[in-house]
């Protein structure tokens, strides 16, 4: 990994401190009244900045609406502590700190795994983790527990998963959207933006796995929104920032996956549905053409590889 925020401000270096702390407090509080034994000896044993705070390309305008994420990874010693359920203080709280205390500036986007899991990923060659052993940036380390040396996957191999994930989460994405289309036709608003909602959901899923070989389990638009658009910059095109009403159509979008179901006062308006609607059709033609191009080159590289195997 890379040493040292120098290339962050002063201000940035405080907060990511903050940030550190706060998992910690929270990682303690969470397991302060468990008594099985996986529990009670939870650790963490690193926390490592990734991403573009991590490579020094971060992107800060808040007038415009766009802010990247501190992009956090966790990483523990037992797989059970990286269910949600063992998290959700510290995400809550960490939210808070941005839009309530105002003491974080950009919001904080973290992932959990297990040391075995990363090191699995590693051997296995997965371009996530392998940017972020090689790029990121140790906020926190314990001393004896080291990653595994990554393996090159080879480009062949990296095709055919990359193709399989496509194959299986874009006509998918495809399906929630046509039914959104049908609810909408039937006059069914809350259906319809709970099931654009799934379709925006599985066209990131589908970006990441595609372009990466890897996707969070996660449900949170605003973070998958945020991962994608750091290894695919051309999909910030479809959710207009700049204005008001942009905002507020995709802070509808992103709370629809529990409120549109569940609570009796969430309200969307058919201009607002009808933006989303749109938009998420913007998505998927971009999703489509960035993992069939994302695809393409991977096959490309395979050909030339093997064209200079056999010329030798």
């Amino acid at each position: 990994m890379q040493a040292g925020l120098d290339h962050l401000p002063q201000s940035k270096q405080r907060e990511l401190a903050d940030v550190v702390r706060i998992l910690f407090e929270e990682f303690e509080i969470a397991h302060a009244r468990g008594n099985a034994d996986w529990n009670r000896k939870g650790r963490i044993f690193k926390i490592v900045l990734y991403g573009s705070y991590g490579r020094g390309d971060w992107v800060d305008d808040p007038v415009g609406g766009y802010q990247s994420d501190y992009d956090i990874l966790v990483v523990v010693n037992y797989e059970r502590l990286t269910e949600f359920e063992h998290w959700s203080a510290a995400e809550d709280r960490l939210m808070r700190e941005v839009t309530i205390s105002h003491t974080l500036t950009a919001p904080v986007s973290f992932i959990v795994h297990s040391l075995k899991d990363v090191n699995a990923q590693l051997e296995r060659g997965r371009p996530f983790f392998i940017d972020i052993v090689e790029q990121g940036i140790a906020l926190y380390e314990a001393d004896g527990f080291e990653f595994a040396q990554p393996r090159n996957l080879p480009r062949e191999d990296a095709r055919v998963e990359a193709q399989k994930h496509f194959e299986e989460w874009f006509p998918s994405a495809q399906t929630f959207l046509q039914n959104a289309k049908d609810n909408t036709d039937r006059e069914r608003p809350k259906e319809a933006v709970f099931l654009m909602h799934q379709a925006t959901e599985r066209l990131y899923h589908c970006t990441l796995l595609v372009m990466s070989l890897y996707s969070p389990k996660s449900h949170r638009l605003n973070f998958l929104r945020s991962q994608c658009e750091q290894i695919a910059p051309a999909l910030a095109e479809a959710w207009p920032r700049d204005d008001k009403f942009s905002r507020r159509c995709f802070e509808l979008l992103r709370l629809a996956y529990v409120n549109s179901r569940y609570s009796p006062h969430y309200k969307i308006s058919p201009e607002e549905l009808n933006w989303i609607g749109e938009r998420v059709a913007v998505l998927e033609g971009l999703v489509e053409k960035i993992c069939r191009d994302h695809i393409a080159a991977l096959d490309g590289a395979h050909i030339s590889d093997r064209n200079a195997t056999d010329g030798n």
